[in-house]
């Protein structure tokens, strides 16, 4: 099990959030989403897997969400713009000036306003299971808005009682597919995460979250994951996000779960996809640190194996700067062909083939 370090660190309006990091390798950013805390995620058979696999290549950073887990729990502001003030505290803390960034469920969208907000920092975005639209942003008919609200009363009157049959019902939108173990533990994750206020508090956010004018404004590399038969977010919401994200990678997985579980016939597809997409340890070799950060985002596009008109595509710039870039990073590597570039970035450990 990977050792972690929690600290904490404090938003602009003065609520403290607790971050962890772990693991070694180049840095990734994990946006908080609903149902966490940092002490017993690694021990989760619901969660463990995903946290281990990061960990394994990458510096995983990860905090809880205001009003959850080891974060202030009492806070008197829960909004949208105050869950990307705190991930932009915990960015500062982090110390870093560039990553990677997973959203998951909500905290995709979080990640999303996030990378348009601070494009300089963010070199690919992961997206799973996540949506642009909150559920009263995706539908006016009136008995969807009923049911909306219906749910967060559930939430109001059932969530902190030691009897899970209320938590339960969410439970199984989240995990379907789960097995009696990993419903007992989520149950109980929910009850020990936030209070019943607080959970009535977040859904009624989630419910109005709206960043759909922000996606085409996304600059980095995205990958956006959605299992098929999700019951807890609509599998169109993520197609919603890959049309609209320029350059986009799509893809769907044979799952009825919102979170990709272990033993879920997803999950390898899952672990190939993203190891394949975000970037491997940074080059040692010197001649690469002279780059600029859209440069070495097309090295790692180049050393994958893509064509101009790929890169272009998957970076939303048009063929004549990527011509261009490509040039500046041939002086500055000393090289006189594409082909020497790609040797010269993958022996520095940039992007392996594209399969």
């Amino acid at each position: 099990m990977p050792r972690q370090h929690i600290r904490l660190c404090t938003a602009s309006d003065g609520v403290r959030i607790a971050y962890a990091t772990c693991g070694a390798g180049p840095p990734i950013i994990k946006a908080a989403n609903w149902l966490s805390h940092l002490e017993l995620d690694f021990t989760s058979p619901v969660w463990s897997h995903l946290m281990i696999e990061l960990c394994r290549r990458h510096t995983l950073i990860r905090y809880d969400q205001r009003g959850c887990g080891l974060s202030d729990p009492d806070v008197a502001e829960i909004s949208f713009d105050a869950w990307l003030r705190d991930l932009e505290a915990v960015v500062d803390a982090s110390g870093l000036d560039r990553f990677p960034l997973l959203g998951i469920s909500q905290g995709a969208s979080i990640a999303i306003a996030y990378a348009v907000a601070h494009p300089e920092r963010v070199s690919h975005l992961v997206l799973h299971g996540g949506y642009a639209r909150g559920r009263l942003k995706r539908t006016s008919d009136p008995a969807q808005h009923e049911e909306a609200e219906m749910l967060v009363k559930l939430a109001e009157l059932g969530w902190g009682k030691h009897n899970p049959a209320f938590r339960q019902f969410f439970t199984t939108q989240f995990i379907p597919g789960g097995t009696p173990e990993q419903h007992h533990w989520f149950n109980e994750l929910e009850r020990l995460t936030t209070t019943p206020r607080n959970a009535a508090r977040i859904m009624r956010v989630f419910n109005e979250i709206d960043v759909v004018d922000l996606l085409p404004r996304v600059q980095c590399p995205t990958l956006v994951l959605h299992a098929s038969g999700d019951a807890r977010v609509p599998f169109d919401e993520s197609r919603l996000l890959a049309g609209q994200i320029p350059g986009a990678r799509f893809v769907p997985l044979e799952s009825e779960n919102h979170l990709v579980l272990e033993s879920d016939a997803a999950w390898q597809r899952w672990r190939e996809e993203v190891r394949a997409f975000l970037p491997s340890s940074p080059a040692t070799d010197p001649a690469f640190s002279t780059l600029t950060p859209r440069e070495r985002d097309i090295v790692e596009l180049l050393a994958g194996g893509r064509d101009n008109a790929q890169i272009a595509a998957r970076l939303a710039l048009s063929e004549k700067t990527v011509r261009n870039h490509i040039t500046s990073i041939f002086a500055k590597l000393e090289v006189e062909s594409r082909a020497q570039a790609i040797v010269l970035a993958r022996r520095a450990g940039f992007d392996a083939p594209a399969a």
